[in-house]
């Protein structure tokens, strides 16, 4: 008799966005992705610290922006991975606190908590996991998680770290324009050269690759971690403040619901100005004067907003052209266009790409949904279910360590195919030299203070000898992911130290260790907390709702008497802080009254008055 066939293992394929994140999977040669309760597939990468203890992601987060702007953090992903100094100029325009922790580390500030980016980015992950795992009906560990192919080590490191945090295992870091090749069926089955386009909330990428049977090698990348749809939306801010600017208006720039509400207008704007040709904006921030100063009506022209993001589209083009040339092409030898991300339906970008380019681009596949779509083929590969496909990536910035005078050596160049590894000798420059410090550094300059210091570790145990004879040999691997480890080895004596880059902007291992061990050690104690807010919320939902219900039905007086009672009872438990069992039997209580009224008005009047709650 044969064995049972073994379970396919499920990976996932995650696109990790700045505006909103999703999941897909694969099954045989259709990939598909991984919609909610509802239907939908986006999640937007919003996460509310509600002031009642609840941590809140998604659509229901975002609705809350207005109510809670302080508590309320969205593109968190600008900031993972960087240093509070690289972000000064973006920190301003947030309606959330973001303050310097160690090591100049960002960390967001909702009330006495201070939270780093990759631990708000992994319960977006979480939110993203428990949509795949109620979708496809069985437990998500294992995915791959896609990253801008400009992502460098540190922002790489930074997304393993939040995907660790959220409870799964990152089989591979994949570049966006690579996964979004994939999806657009450009797979294998047709050969030739493509242009990948991704403007998303973000950041931007444009990657080269050549498809030769089922091989997808990157043949080069650039782009810009500081260029994005959020970019976009920030010119029309500025717009509309400095029209309440010019009007008198009371609405302070710096107050976080203005910060918010203004945002969400310009974002509003934005997305109507890529379908009409003028938009009005009607705004009343419903400020606290009699002056109407919060009140706000302003037409914005498609022309003046294209005019408004022509530099930035420009800047976007100039890194097509660096790419192209980097690639060994010219512009006419590119065989596909494709448009990854949402900012890609701005007709001035379509235009101004199709210009430069000279064809159509593919648009066959939502771009919000190519890169998930193209993930989870790659996730099906490393699972094993298909070997016909196979993908060669790129790193996108040089890697080397720092030399005497401060001049760094590229061991690793950029667009270097991964994984990918080099050996190169050194000696020391100090007779009697004992140990030597290594300082590990990425970017293109030639200088160690114009690039970006990823770690340091020291070789000690050298034999005491003039300077220039020890022979150390440092290697640089970098991995599928992309990820770093440097080793260092005196060849005389066999003496040798290594490390995985910790980046200097990042979580340490030990942190990342430490806040794991924290979620396990606390996960029932946190349960049982999050279950203890969520009972007292519904049962002050029960007590209003029915009270207002009461209102508005007309029942007999023993019927009234009942209700009455079972809200007083539940009343009476929320003022004595009752604990969650004791409020959970005192909602069933005024449940099954309300439930026994034969004409349902109170029951239909109490859920609709919950519902209404729900959504505050």
């Amino acid at each position: 008799m044969s064995s049972p066939p073994t379970p396919t293992p499920l990976v996932v394929g995650i696109d990790l966005g700045t505006t909103n994140s999703l999941a897909a999977v694969r099954a045989g040669k259709g990939a598909r992705v991984l919609r909610d309760r509802d239907g939908e597939p986006l999640i937007p990468s919003v996460v509310c610290f509600h002031p009642d203890g609840r941590t809140i992601v998604g659509r229901e987060a975002k609705a809350l922006r207005l109510s809670h702007p302080d508590r309320t953090v969205f593109s968190v992903k600008r900031l993972i991975g960087r240093s509070v100094r690289d972000l000064d100029a973006e920190v301003r325009s947030l309606p959330y606190r973001v303050v310097a922790g160690e090591r100049d580390l960002p960390r967001v500030q909702i009330g006495d908590r201070a939270l780093s980016p990759e631990a708000i980015s992994a319960l977006v992950l979480q939110e993203v996991k428990a949509t795949a795992e109620q979708a496809l009906g069985a437990p998500v560990q294992k995915a791959v998680v896609t990253v801008p192919a400009w992502f460098d080590d540190a922002q790489r490191q930074a997304t393993k770290d939040a995907a660790a945090l959220a409870g799964l295992e990152c089989l591979r870091i994949l570049n966006e324009p690579t996964a979004a090749a994939l999806a657009y069926g450009i797979d294998g089955s047709k050969d030739g050269t493509a242009l990948v386009y991704d403007l998303g909330g973000g950041t931007f990428d444009v990657s080269i690759l050549r498809i030769d049977d089922g091989v997808f090698r990157v043949l080069s990348t650039a782009g810009d971690t500081h260029l994005g749809g959020d970019d976009f939306d920030n010119l029309l801010v500025d717009r509309i403040l400095a029209s309440f600017a010019k009007a008198g208006s009371s609405a302070r720039p710096s107050d976080p619901y203005v910060l918010q509400a203004v945002r969400a207008a310009a974002e509003s704007l934005k997305i109507r100005l890529s379908t009409e040709g003028s938009a009005t904006l009607d705004l009343d921030l419903d400020l606290d004067s009699t002056d109407g100063g919060g009140r706000l009506s302003l037409t914005v022209t498609r022309a003046e907003f294209e005019a408004a993001i022509a530099p930035l589209v420009q800047r976007t083009l100039d890194c097509v052209q660096r790419a192209v040339k980097d690639a060994g092409l010219r512009i006419d030898q590119i065989d596909d266009v494709v448009l990854v991300g949402g900012s890609t339906r701005i007709p001035l970008v379509r235009e101004r790409l199709e210009a430069l380019v000279g064809r159509k681009p593919h648009t066959g596949v939502d771009p919000d949904l190519a890169v998930a779509l193209g993930a989870s083929i790659q996730a099906d590969v490393l699972a094993g279910n298909d070997r016909s496909l196979l993908l060669l990536d790129v790193i996108p910035l040089s890697l080397g360590i720092e030399t005497l005078g401060g001049a760094v050596q590229k061991l690793i160049l950029r667009n270097s195919t991964i994984p990918t590894s080099r050996t190169e000798e050194f000696s020391t420059g100090v007779d009697g030299q004992t140990s030597v410090d290594l300082a590990i550094y990425q970017g293109e300059r030639e200088l160690a203070r114009d690039c970006r210091q990823l770690g340091r570790f020291k070789l000690r145990g050298i034999p005491a000898m003039p300077a220039g004879l020890p022979r150390i040999a440092v290697t640089f691997l970098v991995d599928a992911d992309g990820v770093l480890r440097v080793n260092a080895r005196e060849t005389r004596t066999g003496v040798e130290a290594g490390i995985q880059v910790v980046p200097s902007y990042g979580l340490s291992r030990d942190e990342v260790r430490q806040m794991m061990l924290d979620s396990i050690e606390n996960a029932q104690a946190d349960y049982l907390a999050r279950e203890a807010i969520d009972v007292r919320n519904k049962a002050e939902a029960m007590v209003r709702g029915t009270q207002k219900a009461l209102q508005m039905a007309e029942l007999p007086p023993d019927q009234t008497y009942a209700v009455q009672k079972a809200v007083k009872a539940l009343q009476k438990l929320l003022a004595a802080n009752a604990e969650a069992a004791a409020l959970k039997a005192g909602c069933d209580d005024l449940t099954k009254v309300t439930a026994s009224i034969a004409d349902d008005v109170i029951s239909s009047a109490v859920t609709k008055a919950l519902r209404e709650e729900e959504q505050r």
